[in-house]
């Protein structure tokens, strides 16, 4: 376990039992101010590295802002169990916290409706606005109204072990298009019999990358579905005729970021992840034996494409508007979100892709020798990042209020009937559309 895996735990453990204990603060209205004129703020989060952050961010806070200074509460659930009880307190009006992470396939599901629950951040994020990435910031809104706040750009790269690749005969620095990732992971899988790429069945992730990048959506300029459309077709296509040359294939969990996945991946089982800037940190934490072995490049694009990447995955944190202590909890969450010393820990405790971009041109901090992400992998993510940033498309179907449908639709069936099933991609999407359509009403 990692320096940095042992202080969250013991931070969480630390944070979740207090949380628990004084579960009343910032809910039905009571007070929360204490005696030493500092005010409480509960907040639940489903991740173990959010809460140092939040820790780390509320430190800084305190440190800068002595007049308002907050002791910060975190109880961090498991990820289905805290969107399941977040909305049972919506719809009770009872057990909400003051603050709370919203990972962005549930995100829609909370602003439904002609007044989300949740408070309208835009005047708490306009003093970072102009320094922030608006398409993240859009992930998050609803009709031009912030209601959370990002935590990274999440832009696609690619992530290749090397020592397996060069004992192939493959050297990475050639792999450019899906055509060349094709052709390599062909190479590879004959060479080794082993997996090269992953096509997740549990995660839609990689299907919208190469739709965007194609210049496509999975919903329309109306927000209807349109998850057949010719550029969806092509993208999954290209992903199963990957799958059939045996350049990906699937992988334990279903998705690259399960625990079953990080093992296969450490044991040199896979050797070459597509995914969002911020998987990083699950190499770093969950993969220690291939420290130093990993590069990061610019993500595979097709022949002319759209864009090189987007955004993928993200979490916005937002204030229920039920919250005595709303004003405080949404200046703090701009300021742990968005300021430029958030954005510094963003990247030296998360390791994730700053939505302040300015961090992306600050050597000082992106190429530190001691920072712990440059010492594991063999490239700068942020030479990548600088390489790509006038190409960073924006996925706009993430920010449909039916996304958390499609998403769910592609994740527990879709995605299984192609990679798994053998379904022919067209069939499979026009039974998703039809299905989509059904169930929303179109």
């Amino acid at each position: 376990m990692s320096k940095l895996r042992t202080m969250v735990s013991g931070l969480v453990a630390a944070v979740t039992v207090t949380a628990l204990a004084a579960c009343g603060g910032g809910q039905g209205g009571e007070p929360t101010t204490n005696a030493d004129g500092s005010t409480t703020l509960n907040m639940w989060t489903f991740a173990d590295v959010h809460a140092a952050y939040y820790e780390e961010m509320a430190a800084q806070w305190n440190k800068a802002n002595p007049d308002k200074e907050i002791k910060l509460e975190v109880t961090v659930y498991p990820y289905d169990d805290m969107h399941n009880k977040l909305q049972l307190a919506f719809n009770s009006g009872e057990g909400l916290p003051d603050l709370v992470d919203i990972e962005v396939n549930k995100f829609a599901n909370f602003v439904r409706g002609s007044t989300p629950p949740l408070m309208d951040l835009t005047d708490a994020a306009a003093p970072y606005k102009d320094d922030v990435v608006q398409a993240r910031l859009d992930l998050y809104s609803k009709e031009g109204r912030v209601y959370g706040l990002p935590t990274h750009v999440g832009a696609f790269v690619a992530f290749y072990n090397t020592e397996l690749l060069e004992g192939a005969g493959i050297d990475y620095t050639t792999i450019e298009t899906w055509d060349d990732f094709k052709e390599a992971g062909t190479t590879y899988s004959s060479a080794t019999g082993k997996a090269f790429g992953v096509a997740s069945t549990g995660v839609n992730f990689v299907e919208p990358l190469v739709t965007a990048q194609l210049g496509g959506q999975f919903f329309d300029d109306e927000g209807k579905v349109q998850v057949n459309s010719p550029e969806a077709v092509e993208a999954i296509s290209m992903i199963k005729e990957m799958q059939d040359a045996g350049a990906v294939s699937t992988i334990p969990g279903g998705s690259p970021d399960t625990e079953e996945a990080y093992g296969a991946i450490n044991n040199g089982d896979y050797a070459a992840i597509v995914y969002p800037a911020w998987y990083t940190s699950r190499y770093v934490d969950y993969m220690p034996d291939l420290a130093g072995k990993v590069a990061i490049a610019p993500a595979p694009v097709p022949e002319d494409a759209e864009f090189k990447t987007i955004g993928g995955g993200g979490t916005g944190a937002a204030v229920p508007l039920a919250s005595p202590n709303k004003e405080l909890a949404a200046e703090w969450v701009a300021f742990a979100k968005l300021s430029p010393e958030a954005n510094v820990a963003v990247w030296e405790v998360l390791g994730f892709d700053p939505v302040n971009m300015s961090v992306w041109e600050d050597e000082e901090i992106t190429k530190n020798p001691e920072n712990k992400f440059n010492k594991y992998f063999q490239t700068n993510l942020f030479d990548v990042l600088n390489d790509v940033k006038d190409d960073i498309g924006h996925f706009e179907s993430f920010s449909n209020p039916n996304w958390p449908t499609l998403d769910n639709t592609f994740t527990t069936v879709t995605l299984n009937e192609i990679y798994e099933n053998d379904v022919p991609v067209q069939e499979a999407l026009d039974k998703a559309q039809s299905d989509l359509q059904n169930e929303l009403g179109e």
